[in-house]
Order: structure tokens, then sequence, then C-alpha cells
């Protein structure tokens, strides 16, 4: 029998997390562990109690802006926002845990994490930003000492 290892199983359950976001250009799904117990996940899409991406809630999400663009039109949590907050609505301390996530986390996302106490961040897919703002992200990361790596997971 074999068994996945600990980076895969928790990117998996944020792979399974993830089909519940309602946004409509790109599911992300993310997974807080501190000392290997699962004590948040989330997932993107809007704010609890808003109308869903999927209908129609999003300005964004309905328009045809270029990735990248229009992000003061969004309105949608990200999933590691999502994850950070709802540990702190159920009374979940994240100092010292680990952040799986789908996605590389966005520079606003990074920076939440250092906040919450998050020491290492896993993510499955890459996301880089051009030039000067990927320098000052990878500066953030050094500075801060959090530890940041990509585990790939099979197709799936």
């Amino acid at each position: 029998m074999k068994r996945p290892g600990w980076d895969e199983y928790y990117l998996g359950i944020a792979r399974a997390v993830a089909v519940r976001a309602n946004c409509l250009r790109r599911q992300v799904g993310a997974v807080i562990v501190v000392d290997n117990a699962i004590i948040a996940t989330g997932y993107n899409g809007t704010p609890v109690g808003v109308r869903n991406c999927c209908d129609g809630g999003c300005p964004r999400c309905a328009s045809e802006a270029p990735p990248g663009a229009a992000y003061d039109s969004c309105i949608c949590v990200h999933a590691e926002q999502n994850a950070i907050v709802f540990a702190a609505r159920h009374g979940n301390a994240t100092q010292g845990g680990t952040l799986y996530t789908t996605l590389r986390p966005c520079f606003g996302c990074l920076k939440e994490s250092i906040q919450a106490g998050i020491r290492e961040i896993v993510f499955a897919e890459p996301f880089a930003y051009d030039g000067e703002l990927e320098e000052v992200y990878q500066r953030l990361v050094e500075e801060s000492g959090i530890r940041l790596r990509r585990v790939e997971l099979p197709a799936g």
C-alpha cells in the first residue's frame, strides 16, 4: 500500500476544497495545518451572505477584464484569506502553522499569512509577478523567514 506524504495529502485536500469555490475565473483551495491537524479550510469566492460569483455577485468575474486587471472591482475573498479568517472566527490559532494552497499566494495573501504567524506555505501551482513586484515578493519571503515551497501534484 502506497500512502501519500503529508504534503501530497494536505494539498490533495486543498484541491478538494477548491471545488467549492464559486469564482468564475479560477478555483483555489487552502488548508491551514497546525501540529498535523487541519484547523481551517478556505476557498475563493464572495464574502459570506453575498451573492456568489457564479450568480453574478462579483462585477470583475462577470466582466471581460483580462487576467491581472480590474481587481479594484473584485469583491471576492481569496482562499488563503478565507482560511485565515475562518480559523480566527472559530478561535483556532494559526501561529506556527503551515498553509497548503493550490496556487502560490498573491502578495496580499503572503503578507496576511506572515501576520497570522504561518511559518510555511506549500503550494501546488506557480504564480509569479513580473519584474520589480516579484523582487519585492521574494524579499518579503526572505526577510520574514516564512518558508515557501512548491510541491507538484499529479494531474487529477
